[in-house]
């Protein structure tokens, strides 16, 4: 099998650059986005702290919350190639990855590209598309590279998959089973806006909407602002505290199935990057625990008489957090 680098060559990243300058970028970017989108800080906190973790996330919540805006909006800002994906019943695997194509005038085959190449790629609807196609975009969210007639082609650096579920229909729907539910690093649940953002929202509308968006990044910036979030120091005691948050959902009385170790690596990354993001090179207990729900809401499986008491996911993990004792 040969490989053709049809990703983004970066070149050279420059020098280092420092947590003080990662939280300055990651706030500047909050910020801007809340100049355009109402509400959401923290699902977008949540979307780059993924990103910088070189994670993908599942976005779940019912039509018409702008999940689609959003991602928009978020890769405008960060200077990355958007492309989004209206995933059917028919969607095939070439349609994500790209295919052969003949040229008639040339006689040779070339390879067009899917929209896979891409910064930040939303998924939309994941779970209409049939589990082949399911399973070839879950393959190059962890291999990050499209294999096609035995050529290997690298995606572009950094690259982030946004997937959207809709909880509500459930009818021509293929689910995610566990195990690649597990591939995501967070399950983000939108909800409704208050009152006062959706009046906002009105507003902004009526009157029109910001159109001097600021581009504050570019892939290059981003790689270097996840090389530098990869470098935050984590103590033995913090370690420990994730270890115990894991393990802990495998004995718990009322869980099925608990967390892998995959659990404990995605909280230990994105617990680095939201050290950085808040101006620090040292992991402490308050980064753990702020990401651990959104961490464990979709690998952990209830037991049926668990359910059947109205507990959620959310609510044992939430128990979990309280009863493991936290490092000083």
């Amino acid at each position: 099998m040969t490989s053709e680098a049809n990703g983004q060559g970066l070149g050279d990243l420059g020098p280092p650059m420092t947590i003080d300058e990662v939280h300055a970028m990651t706030s500047d970017i909050i910020r801007e986005c809340g100049r355009i989108i109402v509400g959401k800080t923290d699902i977008l906190r949540d979307v780059l702290i993924a990103f910088l973790s070189n994670g993908h996330v599942v976005l779940e919540g019912v039509p018409g919350l702008a999940k689609t805006y959003m991602a928009r909006t978020f890769a405008s800002i960060l200077g990355c190639a958007f492309k989004r994906i209206q995933l059917t019943v028919d969607t095939l695997p070439a349609d994500l990855l790209g295919s052969n194509v003949f040229n008639q005038k040339t006689g040779e085959f070339w390879f067009r590209k899917g929209p896979v190449f891409a910064n930040l790629v939303l998924a939309d609807e994941i779970n209409r598309c049939p589990p082949k196609s399911q399973s070839a975009l879950l393959e190059v969210m962890e291999e990050r590279q499209v294999s096609t007639e035995g050529i290997t082609r690298k995606l572009p650096d950094p690259f982030l998959i946004i997937a959207t579920q809709n909880p509500v229909e459930q009818e021509g729907t293929y689910p995610l089973p566990e195990a690649q539910l597990d591939r995501f690093m967070f399950r983000l649940i939108l909800d409704y806006p208050t009152g006062s953002e959706e009046a906002e929202v009105i507003r902004r509308k009526h009157v029109g909407e910001a159109s001097d968006l600021r581009v504050l990044t570019d892939p290059t910036l981003l790689v270097r602002m996840q090389n530098a979030c990869a470098t935050v120091f984590l103590e033995d005691d913090i370690i420990s505290y994730i270890r115990d948050i894991i393990v802990r959902t495998r004995n718990d009385p009322q869980i099925l199935l608990g967390g892998s170790p995959r659990a404990s690596l995605v909280l230990m990354n994105a617990s680095k990057t939201r050290a950085a993001m808040h101006g620090r090179d040292y992991v402490v207990p308050e980064d753990v625990r702020k990401l651990s729900v959104q961490t464990l809401n979709h690998r952990l499986i209830l037991k049926p008489e668990a359910e059947l008491e109205g507990l959620t996911v959310d609510r044992v993990a939430a128990k979990i957090l309280g009863e493991i004792d936290c490092p000083r």
